[in-house]
């Protein structure tokens, strides 16, 4: 018992699980402790208790929410269908066809949706970047996703 109260945050926590343990036990239940959840009183349906925010704030927060959200962004040189008997054989040295031509827009991809078109740049003379030559509606952007 007293490495579970270590463990658990020490004697309080543990000396208040002991006591629930007692409780369930004298009323016929089983010695399992029980820890109350801090979502116990959530309501999944509506708003949380306290959560009375006007309706711009509201909009605000939840959208803070999702801005940190990463997401992967790729840049599309081009595609091609290989058979595997073709994949297994690639090594260094290998050449690729692909569906675009030099000088083409790469596509702009985020979590696999085209939001775009660029370009390569040369960035500090050390990296590669894109210019966007055409960027998709967010409308357009919105059904795709759909």
């Amino acid at each position: 018992m007293a490495d579970e109260q270590e463990r658990l945050g020490g004697p309080a926590i543990g000396a208040r699980l002991a006591q629930n343990s007692r409780e369930r036990v004298a009323n016929g239940g089983t010695s399992i402790a029980h820890h109350e959840s801090p979502f116990e009183n959530l309501d999944l349906n509506g708003k949380p208790p306290g959560s009375e925010i006007p309706s711009k704030a509201a909009d605000a927060a939840k959208l803070d929410l999702v801005l940190d959200i990463p997401l992967r962004l790729s840049v599309e040189l081009g595609r091609t269908e290989l058979p595997i008997r073709d994949v297994m054989r690639l090594g260094r040295g290998s050449m690729v066809e692909l569906d675009r031509g030099p000088g083409a827009p790469l596509d702009v991809r985020v979590n696999g949706v085209l939001i775009g078109r660029g370009e390569v740049v040369v960035v500090n003379e050390d990296k590669l970047g894109l210019r966007f030559i055409d960027v998709v509606s967010q409308v357009e952007r919105a059904k795709r996703i759909r």
